[in-house]
């Protein structure tokens, strides 16, 4: 039995991709873009052909950019650590609160 959107061209709804997968289609984005001379139609083509969405496929071409310099915005790497920052933060605050209601306990 064939899904609902098989006759649609759609990709599968929900697909979990990995990161070398992603950075796959993205340069093959980028090389196709690069071989036409033109980026008109590249990311259909390319996700149209390995099954992925355009949409997604698009955020991906544009975090490579943004990863490569072509492009202004914050890398993957400047996000990981803003993400571990935050974090980290959070948990100071924590224990800062702690530490400031154990010290009007004791005080």
């Amino acid at each position: 039995m064939e899904p609902m959107d098989a006759g649609l061209g759609r990709a599968p709804a929900s697909r979990r991709c990995s990161a070398e997968q992603k950075q796959h289609a993205a340069r093959m984005v980028m090389a196709l873009r690069e071989g036409l001379g033109s980026s008109a139609g590249t990311v259909a083509r390319v996700a149209r052909r390995l099954g992925y969405g355009e949409e997604s496929l698009r955020r991906w071409v544009a975090q490579a950019e943004i990863d490569a310099g072509a492009r202004a915005g914050v890398s993957s790497a400047e996000s990981v650590e803003l993400r571990r920052l935050r974090q980290e933060n959070r948990e100071l605050c924590r224990a800062n609160e702690i530490l400031q209601r154990a010290a009007v306990f004791f005080g």
